[in-house]
C-alpha cells in the first residue's frame, strides 16, 4: 500500500481509538486507560520483534529511550483523562500544538531560526485554536478578540492537551534522536512494548481490579488496543516510504476525524466551525513539518 493511504489509514484509526475509548470506556482511570493503550496495544505488536534482527545498541540509544519513556507515560496519562473528561472538538485540535512547540523549543534552547514558512504555519495553527474558541469575543469590543485564546487556559480539556503537546514535542526530539540506531520499522514496535511494560508499576495493587473490569469490557478493550496496534503499524509502514514530515502532515488530520466523531457520537455542537478551525490547524502543521 501507498504511503498515503497508509497514513490516512492511521489517523483513522488514532482517531477511532480515541472516540471508542470516551464512548465506551469512560468508566477506567486514566492509568487504566493508558494500559489499555500502551500494555495491551505493545503486547498485540510484540510479534513484530521476531521478524527482524536487533542491532548492536550503544548507550546513546538506551539514553534517548530512558528520556522518552516516562515524559511518553506521562502525556498518555494527561491525554486519557482529556479525552474521558472534555468534548473531542475542544481536546484533540490542540495536538497540532506539537510542532509549533517543537520549533519554539529549538529557538529558546538551541538558537535554531524559524523560517518564513514556520512562521506561518504557527500562526495559523494559532488561528485555528483562535477560531476553536471564536464565540468567546465580541464582535463590537476589540479588546475582546483574544477571548478565544485566553479561553484555553480556562478550559480543562484544552489546556490539558496544550500541556501533552508540549510533552510530545519533546518526546519527538527523543524518538528521532533514537531511531538513528534502530530502523523505524523495528524501533516502534520495541518502543511500544518497551513503554507498556514500564506502566505496569502504576497499577500497583490495583492491577487484579483492573484486569477483572478489562474482562467484563473485553470487546471493546481489545478492540481500543486493536486501533492502537493499528495505528503503529501503519505508522512505521508509511515512515518506510515516505519522509516524516510528510507523514506527520498527513497523520494530523486524525483531528479533523476526531471532530467528526464528536458531531457523530457525542453530539457536540459547532462542527462547522470547529471543522474549519481544525483545517487551517492542518494547514498550519504542514507549513511546519514541510517547510
Amino acid at each position: 500500500m501507498e504511503w498515503l493511504p497508509l497514513t490516512l489509514l492511521c489517523a483513522f484509526a488514532l482517531a477511532s481509538a480515541d472516540a471508542l475509548t470516551k464512548a465506551r470506556l469512560g468508566g477506567f482511570s486514566a492509568r487504566e486507560l493508558a494500559f489499555i493503550r500502551l500494555s495491551l496495544a505493545g503486547l498485540l505488536v510484540s510479534p513484530l520483534l521476531l521478524l527482524q534482527p536487533f542491532p548492536a545498541l550503544p548507550p546513546a540509544f538506551w539514553g534517548w529511550v530512558l528520556a522518552a519513556v516516562p515524559l511518553e507515560i506521562l502525556a498518555m496519562l494527561l491525554y486519557m483523562k482529556a479525552i474521558r473528561d472534555y468534548p473531542l472538538s475542544l481536546t484533540l485540535p490542540y495536538l497540532a500544538f506539537t510542532p509549533v512547540f517543537v520549533i519554539l523549543v529549538g529557538y529558546l534552547l538551541l538558537g535554531e531560526r524559524v523560517s518564513g514558512q514556520g512562521l506561518l504555519g504557527i500562526l495559523l495553527v494559532v488561528a485555528g485554536a483562535w477560531l476553536l474558541n471564536f464565540d468567546e469575543a465580541d464582535g463590537n469590543n476589540w479588546r475582546s478578540w483574544l477571548e478565544p485564546l485566553r479561553a484555553i487556559l480556562r478550559h480543562p480539556g484544552s489546556l490539558l492537551m496544550l500541556v501533552v503537546a508540549f510533552i510530545y514535542s519533546f518526546t519527538a526530539v527523543t524518538g528521532k534522536g533514537a531511531m538513528q540506531y534502530m530502523e523505524p520499522g523495528l524501533f516502534g514496535p520495541f518502543y511500544f512494548v518497551l513503554v507498556g511494560l514500564a506502566l505496569l508499576p502504576l497499577l500497583g495493587l490495583k492491577a487484579r481490579s483492573t484486569l477483572c473490569r478489562i474482562r467484563r469490557q473485553l470487546w471493546p478493550v481489545l478492540l481500543t488496543a486493536g486501533l492502537m496496534a493499528l495505528m503503529l503499524v501503519t505508522h512505521f509502514l508509511a515512515l518506510q516510504q515516505v519522509e516524516t514530515a510528510y507523514m506527520i502532515a498527513v497523520k494530523r488530520t486524525s483531528l479533523l476525524f476526531g471532530i467528526l466523531y464528536g458531531a457523530w457520537i457525542f453530539r457536540e455542537t459547532g462542527l462547522g466551525h470547529h471543522l474549519l478551525a481544525g483545517t487551517v490547524m492542518v494547514a498550519g502543521v504542514a507549513l511546519i513539518v514541510l517547510g
